[in-house]
This record gives C-alpha cells, sequence and structure tokens, in this order.
C-alpha cells in the first residue's frame, strides 16, 4: 500500500444521494428518448455515493435499426431546410443549454462524479460549438468555383452534401461536451443522427436531446439507443453512413475495421499519453498551476489531460517540490457546488486501473511525492492527485495511458532531449509546452507529434479555439473535430462540371494533343515562376 506524502484538503461537503433537481417525474420525461423495446433495462452507479443510478431501459439490434429507419426517413426532409432553418433550433438548443445550466450539470455530476467546476467547463462547450457553427457554417458548406481543365469553356464547382445518417459513439467522461458536440455540426451539415448513449452517463444525453426537442428539432431527426457496444454497436455501424466515435484506442480499432468493411467514412478521438515541457526559462509558478489544471481536470480522465512532464535538468528539483506542494492543496470531495476542486473517479474499473499503475510503479522504484492512495472515506471511487517521480520504462505508468489523476515528472538535458522524449510514444494527441520564449517554443511545436501543442497552457487553450481543428496523430485518432474539419466531415464532396457546349467527338488525336501540350506548358511556367517567388 503506497502511504501519501500528505493527504489533500478534506471533504467540504456531505452530497445528497439525490441531486435536489433530478426528481423522478423529469429521469421519467428523459427515458422516453430511448428507443427499447426488449423490455430489458439496466442501472450504473452513482460514482459520490456507490447508489445504482436510474434504470435505463435497453436497445436490441432491431431497435437500432428501427430508430435508423426513422432518422433515414426524416432526413431529407431536413436537408432541404435551408441552412438557417436548420440552425435555428440548434441555437435555441445552446439557448436552453445555459438557461437549464444547473439541472444539467447536476446529472453529469450525478453520473459521473466529476467536481462543478468541470461539469461547467463541459457544459460551456456546446454553446461555443453551437456559435461556432452558426456563425460560419454558410461559409464551410458553401458552393464554390474552382478553375476547371478547360476554361472558357468548362465552368466546375465544388459542393458539400450531407453524408445521410451519421452515427455517434461517445464516452462517459464528456458525455455533454463531446456526445452532443458531435452530433450538432452533424445536423448543421443537413444529416440524421443515430446515437449511442453511454452506459456510465446516458441520462447526459438524454437531458440534451429532451432540450433539443424543447427548442423544436424535429423528434425523428435524432435518436437515442442504449445498451452495451458488444450487443449494438455491430447493428449501429451496419445502419450508419459515418461513425464518429471517441473512446479508447483498442475499441477505437475494432470499430475502425468494422466501419472499414462497409467502406464507411470514420472520425475517432482515442487515447493519449501527453506530454508537457517545462523549460529552462519558464515561469514556474505559471507552469505548475497550468500543470495542477491539465493533470487532475476531471480526475485526470480526459484524453487531452497531461500524464507527463519533461522538465529542464536546472529547474527540475524546484518544479517537483512546487508542484507537489500545489497537488497536496487540492480540495477533493463530492459536492455539487463549487466546494472542491476535485471529484471522484467515475468507475470500480478506473479506479482500479489507476491503483495498479501505482502500485507496480511503487513497486518497481518510484516515488510518490503528492497523493498516491484511494480515498474510501470520501466516496468508493475516490483517489487523491498523485505526482510520481523516478518512473522509468520497466513501469506500467511509463508508456500505458491511466487515465486517471496521476502524472510523472522526469529532467532532461535540453530542448532536443525534451522533443525527443515526448514523441516517444506510439500516440499523438495534445501536448504542452511552457516557455518565457514564445517564437522558441513555436518552433519546437512544430516538431511535436500531436494534433494540439499548447504554448503556455496545458490543453484549454485549443481545445477551447473551436474554430480550429483538434483530433489526434498516430494512435490516438484519425479526423478532427472543430473547425471546418469538424463539419465537412460529415459530407460528401461533390464536383459538378458543366460545359457551355459538347466537345466535338472523336476529336482529332494530334490537334488535341498539340493544344494541351501548350496549355500545360503555359501553367508549368506559372508555377516555376510562382514557387520562385515565394522562395526568395
Amino acid at each position: 500500500m503506497v502511504e501519501p506524502a500528505e493527504t489533500p484538503g478534506p471533504r467540504v461537503v456531505e452530497p445528497a444521494e439525490t441531486p435536489s433537481r433530478v426528481d423522478a417525474a423529469y429521469v421519467e420525461a428523459l427515458l422516453r428518448w430511448v428507443t427499447s423495446s426488449s423490455g430489458e433495462t439496466a442501472s450504473a452507479l452513482a460514482p459520490f455515493t456507490g447508489d445504482p443510478l436510474p434504470a435505463v431501459p435497453q436497445s436490441s439490434a432491431a431497435d437500432v435499426r428501427a430508430a435508423a429507419a426513422r432518422a433515414r426517413s426524416a432526413q431529407a426532409a431536413w436537408a432541404a431546410l435551408p441552412l438557417a432553418e436548420r440552425l435555428r433550433p440548434l441555437i435555441r438548443f445552446a439557448e436552453l443549454v445555459l438557461k437549464e445550466k444547473d439541472r444539467l450539470l447536476d446529472v453529469v455530476q450525478w453520473e459521473t462524479g466529476k467536481s462543478r467546476v468541470h461539469g461547467s467547463i463541459e457544459l460551456l462547450g456546446l454553446p461555443a460549438v453551437t456559435a461556432h457553427y452558426a456563425h460560419n457554417a454558410a461559409d464551410y458548406l458553401a458552393e464554390r468555383p474552382v478553375l476547371s481543365g478547360t476554361p472558357g469553356l468548362v465552368r466546375t464547382r465544388v459542393a458539400h452534401r450531407p453524408k445521410g445518417l451519421v452515427g455517434v459513439i461517445a464516452p462517459w467522461n464528456y458525455p455533454l461536451f463531446l456526445a452532443v458536440g458531435d452530433v450538432i455540426p452533424a445536423l448543421v451539415a443537413g444529416n440524421a443522427v443515430l446515437s449511442k448513449a453511454d452506459s456510465q452517463a446516458p441520462l447526459s444525453l438524454l437531458a440534451a436531446r429532451e432540450l433539443a426537442a424543447r427548442a423544436g428539432l424535429p423528434d425523428d431527426v435524432w435518436q437515442v439507443v442504449a445498451g452495451r457496444g458488444s450487443v449494438i454497436g455491430p447493428a449501429l455501424i451496419d445502419e450508419v453512413d459515418h461513425l464518429a466515435f471517441t473512446g479508447s484506442t483498442a475499441t477505437g480499432r475494432e470499430l475502425a475495421a468494422a466501419c472499414g468493411r462497409r467502406l464507411i467514412g470514420t472520425s475517432m478521438e482515442l487515447g493519449g499519453k501527453n506530454p508537457m515541457i517545462v523549460r529552462a526559462d519558464a515561469d514556474l509558478d505559471a507552469a505548475v498551476t497550468g500543470a495542477v489544471q491539465a493533470c487532475f481536470s476531471n480526475a485526470g480522465q480526459i484524453c487531452i489531460g497531461i500524464e507527463r512532464i519533461y522538465v529542464h535538468e536546472s529547474r527540475y528539483a524546484a518544479f517537483v517540490d512546487a508542484f507537489a506542494l500545489a497537488t497536496k492543496g487540492i480540495r477533493l470531495g463530492a459536492a455539487y457546488d463549487f466546494s472542491v476542486e476535485m471529484g471522484s473517479l467515475t468507475s470500480a474499473e478506473q479506479l482500479e486501473v489507476t491503483r495498479r499503475h501505482v502500485d507496480d510503479a511503487v513497486a518497481k522504484g518510484a516515488k510518490v511525492v503528492a497523493g498516491g492512495r484511494a480515498r474510501p472515506d470520501l466516496g468508493p471511487l475516490f483517489f487523491e492527485p498523485t505526482v510520481l517521480v523516478d518512473v522509468t520504462p520497466a513501469m506500467t505508468a511509463y508508456a500505458d495511458e491511466t487515465f486517471g489523476p496521476v502524472v510523472a515528472v522526469y529532467p532532461v538535458v535540453d530542448d532536443e532531449d525534451a522533443i525527443a522524449r515526448a514523441n516517444d510514444t506510439d500516440y499523438g494527441l495534445s501536448a504542452s509546452i511552457w516557455s518565457r520564449d514564445v517564437e522558441t517554443a513555436r518552433l519546437m511545436a512544430a516538431r511535436i507529434r500531436a494534433g494540439s501543442v499548447n504554448v503556455n497552457d496545458g490543453y484549454v487553450a485549443a481545445i477551447g479555439s473551436v474554430s480550429a481543428p483538434m483530433g489526434g496523430m498516430g494512435a490516438s485518432g484519425v479526423g478532427r473535430r472543430h473547425g471546418p474539419d469538424g463539419l465537412l466531415r460529415y459530407t460528401e464532396t461533390q464536383t459538378v462540371a458543366t460545359q457551355k457546349r459538347a466537345l466535338p467527338y472523336p476529336v482529332k488525336p494530334k490537334g488535341f494533343l498539340a493544344a494541351g501540350a501548350a496549355a500545360l506548358r503555359a501553367q508549368l511556367a506559372a508555377a516555376r515562376l510562382r514557387n520562385r517567388r515565394s522562395t526568395r
């Protein structure tokens, strides 16, 4: 058993077993959005208390097919609406999210065990994504002219058509931002959506679905099914035209293979073992504050969170001391208010992974400088925010994703060492660099193999920039959410080439070749000139 260096702050508030704003009538209203005829139900456990959450109807493969059929029947009429009319209920939905924020946060905390502040960050992401696409979708989806092969004779335009039916499978750790945040652009693009509610946090998704109905979204255009992935996942993939998935790399590989057999597109955000680099010139206080946020938000259960920190050897000891002290000061507990900073882990499985990684590291010689143990006195799934040093490649926590409140800190000799070690992973989701020399940090960022790199921030700057694409390289995924990519992934690109008149056929081969060669020589000469100018 690992003994903590010091116990974090005490539990501040004794939580109610059930949030006051979530009563039986409200839950019953949410459950009607699940397509289910099986008669089966399933309940997860509330992380704060270990008590059962409400029983949720379970969908069968036949239910998935029925939901998909209803969605497809509604999709054509939805896509035929002008973009402004599709946006109207989605904007209203975002307004209702803000209006109903307190009850939504109660539901999210009840199902996930996260702190109120981390739930708030998640919730605010929905109106942010909606506002972005409301402002920019017309430009992203606009039909545009391109240069044709025979200017003057052929007019060529490129358009974006909806895929049809989009499947969304999202995880339990961010059941609003990741689940509904992927649904919004799919609907904006003119698709219908078939969502699989996560078994741990189905009510969060259903609460959003209920608000969307109140906002005026047609009932059939967004369908929800619930159940184990092994039972209804294959049926969902068989029915959709594109799959958006957020989850583990192992599951992502299986789903990608299934989608590949059907030749449908996928966009996937998967796992990460994200690095943070602290250069010799970094503002140490700022780096410590940033590390606390980046490592322990959502109890470390976040794909883009930091699990590895590389500190220049001249600042290593000072950083470790300051970071350990700050970590010990985190207020840990269960409360449906803002009195605590870090909540619970969400499942017994995640608690076991976290405990196993820490115990394995300590058994093989690592040192715990903050945290290091479970806290059953606070609730069944609490684990202290933990900082490890002297972690080696022989330890599981060195390279495997923990997905819990555990981070290892390493000294490095220089920037080259830091970059090499940051890139020493199959993952490539997110990274962080801390330095007063922002230009040097940006040059370093270009050499980090990650979908996003934050300079003087842990991860919020990039994920909060919803105009910019977000996603991973390598084993961290394919495709991007947010920005134009996050919308256009749900469309098929179509080229329409229109000739003013038909070309004579058969053409005269000799004349055709000479004319074509002359035109291409002119284009290549222009390209050569432009290339010379751009390299001066």
